[in-house]
């Protein structure tokens, strides 16, 4: 038999209230009241049929019931629940104004609560409430009977579904809600094992959790347990101090200087400790039954306070150095925001040192960046970029100052990595022109002291095809000593984003091959459009020291070119095509070919037709020009070739070895570089 119970409200006045605007909130709800009644466990359950039509649906809880006794002073009161007066400050009492019971009017037209509670702490009573969305004001109890089983516990079910499906209930968009919604409340619970069930799946909210710490600080005697957690998306409009007291009851929050930031830093903060048991956060927090109320004055609190702010200021700044700086750089580069800087390695230096300097200022004050368009960010940057050519690179923190309010220790630190920054181009630059000048000399010692011990195939050539940079900076190698169908296929597949397969050749002059191969794609201006790719290539062909170049070695790197010429995947005009041959000595017959093209303006050009050249260069010519181009950085650092002193102070490897032993030596240099 079934009683009948009438809140002092009507139906349209409860409608009217403020209930969840749609079926996650709703239902959120549900579970909010389960954890009130300290429940550990939620378990939502739902069956549906083919088209997603739900059968059944409900929401049960572990918790403590809902007492009979009681009954009208809990589903008899609205916008005043008992549970509102029971727990001052609860955050976790969800259930203040006794609105949640009436969320199912969202999607259903009943609901139906089956609980069970100790009464008088001794008997476990079972019975069941119904409230119907045509009357929410009246609710009916079923007579009461003892439970078959001693456990507390409550599940609603809800009937008559009119805009809730298992579509809705299995999306993404409701899982991430609820991962939302009591992802922090789950975590500050893991040790107790607190959990939400879905079908019997449990709900992953770490997967909203980017990042977190847990520890223990003392202050002034007084412990706290601090939990920080940064979310990988938004979970509310400001972000939170929660002052928690030992039972993990919300006594206070309060926000952090951090929530006008936007840098998608999502962040809670959740202190844990006795102290609060008896902290008065406002004035209407007075001092009762002449207890003395601590507040926001106390040096404990001020303590905490400062620690607070350094802990979200440092996860702050960890978080845009690691994951935020790097995407503003990538979008950068992807946005031609910064300058043009040459593909060769001292400008890629500068290039890195600029990239440094934006992270570097941007992890101070992010600020800076946002909100600005196209032309204001290429501008800004240039800036920059100006100013670090020059001696002036200190000047930027006095410029930003103008701009911005820097603290004491943000000046410090930006001042610091503006120097760093510097002293680590440097050092790279350093480092490069340690190891080029480490790598003339190997080959110095190879081509003039080691020749009678020295091939291009297992000395020479090794050397070169990893240091091609003496051939130009901007180059990618295509291949090194492989046939030229290899060779094709190489090329096509850096000067090609969409070559689907493999291409054959027919020459007889297919498997011939080249030394080095070296290849670059440049924009040039072109009176038919605006701008023109243009294909610049280059072959070298590398000669033992014991062969003097001729008429013999011109013949064998024609031949090259001829292949090229008559090869349809090779000859098109927008190519242009350079040759260089290198041995210990050009003979007569070169440098009557010197003489015949001096008047192209042309340093060791023998030949010149349509887009290809022929050069002739000797090892020495190499190293010489070499040693003009970085005479000054090598004379003022005062280089010596380790690796040469190394195998002179051995003294004890035969000539024949040195070869082998200069290369092992280079090669180790170089991987540890």
């Amino acid at each position: 038999m079934m009683k009948k119970h009438t809140a002092q409200i009507t139906t349209k006045s409860i409608e009217q209230s403020g209930l969840p605007s749609d079926f996650k909130k709703a239902i959120a709800e549900y579970i909010w009241n389960g954890f009130d009644a300290k429940a550990t466990n939620i378990e939502l359950k739902y069956d549906a049929n083919e088209l997603g039509y739900l059968n059944s649906f409900s929401i049960t809880d572990d918790g403590n019931g809902i007492n009979l006794e009681s009954i009208d002073e809990t589903f008899g009161h609205f916008m005043d629940s008992k549970k509102s007066t029971t727990f001052e400050h609860d955050g976790f009492v969800k259930g203040k104004k006794g609105k949640g019971r009436y969320s199912f009017a969202n999607f259903c037209d009943e609901a139906i609560w089956h609980t069970t509670s100790k009464e008088n702490n001794s008997e476990y009573i079972q019975y069941e409430i119904i409230i119907k969305k045509e009357t929410l004001e009246d609710f009916h109890t079923s007579q009461s009977r003892i439970a078959p089983v001693k456990k507390t516990g409550t599940t609603v079910s809800f009937k008559s579904f009119h805009s809730l499906t298992s579509d809705l209930l299995e999306s993404d968009i409701f899982l991430d809600f609820l991962a939302s919604e009591f992802g922090w409340f789950l975590f500050l619970n893991k040790e107790s094992n607190y959990k939400i069930k879905i079908n019997n799946k449990e709900l992953d909210y770490w997967s909203i959790i980017g990042d977190f710490k847990e520890f223990d600080n003392t202050f002034n005697d007084h412990s706290f347990r601090i939990s920080f957690i940064r979310w990988k998306k938004k979970i509310g409009d400001k972000y939170y101090n929660y002052f928690l007291n030992q039972d993990k009851k919300e006594v206070e929050r309060k926000h952090t200087s951090f929530n006008n930031k936007a840098i998608d830093f999502h962040h809670s903060v959740y202190i844990v400790s006795d102290y609060f048991e008896n902290f008065a956060f406002t004035q209407t927090d007075n001092p009762t039954l002449g207890l003395e109320k601590k507040n926001q004055s106390d040096d404990t609190f001020k303590q905490l306070n400062i620690f607070l702010k350094l802990l979200i200021n440092e996860a702050e700044k960890s978080f845009i150095r690691e994951e935020q700086a790097d995407k503003l750089i990538e979008d950068y580069n992807s946005k031609n925001i910064f300058p043009p800087f040459k593909n060769n390695t001292y400008e890629q230096i500068r290039k890195k040192d600029l990239e440094n300097v934006v992270k570097e200022i941007y992890c101070t004050h992010p600020v800076i960046f946002q909100k600005l368009r196209k032309p204001q960010s290429k501008t800004l940057v240039g800036f920059l970029n100006l100013l670090l050519d020059t001696e002036q690179r200190e000047n930027i923190l006095d410029i930003l100052e103008n701009i911005i309010e820097l603290s004491d220790e943000e000046r410090v630190n930006l001042s610091n990595a503006l120097k760093k920054t510097k002293l680590t181009s440097i050092t790279a630059l350093v480092q490069l022109l340690q190891n080029r000048f480490e790598v003339v000399n190997v080959l110095k010692k190879l081509v003039f002291e080691l020749e009678k011990f020295t091939n291009e195939r297992d000395h020479i050539q090794k050397v070169i095809e990893n240091n091609y940079w003496l051939f130009g900076e901007q180059y990618h190698i295509v291949s090194a000593d492989q046939n030229f169908e290899t060779a094709l296929n190489n090329y096509l597949d850096f000067t090609e984003t969409d070559k689907k397969h493999k291409e054959k050749l027919t020459s007889k002059n297919r498997l011939k091959r080249p030394d080095i191969f070296i290849a670059r794609q440049i924009e040039v201006p072109d009176s038919s459009s605006d701008e023109l790719t243009i294909e610049e290539n280059i072959i070298v062909e590398l000669k033992r020291p014991s062969v003097v170049i001729g008429k013999k070695q011109f013949d064998q790197i024609e031949d090259y070119i001829r292949f090229i010429i008559k090869e349809p995947k090779f000859n098109s005009e927008l190519r242009r095509w350079k040759l260089i041959l290198i041995g210990k000595e050009v003979d007569d017959w070169i440098k009557d070919r010197y003489d015949s093209n001096k008047n192209k303006g042309k340093r060791f050009l023998i030949e010149a037709v349509k887009n290809y050249e022929i050069f002739a260069m000797t090892w020495d010519d190499l190293f010489k020009i070499f040693d003009i181009r970085h005479k000054h950085l090598i004379s003022k650092l005062e280089f010596k070739s380790s690796i040469i002193e190394d195998l002179e102070g051995k003294g004890v490897i035969a000539k024949s070895d040195q070869p082998n032993e200069l290369l092992n030596q280079l090669d180790s240099t170089q991987t540890k570089n």
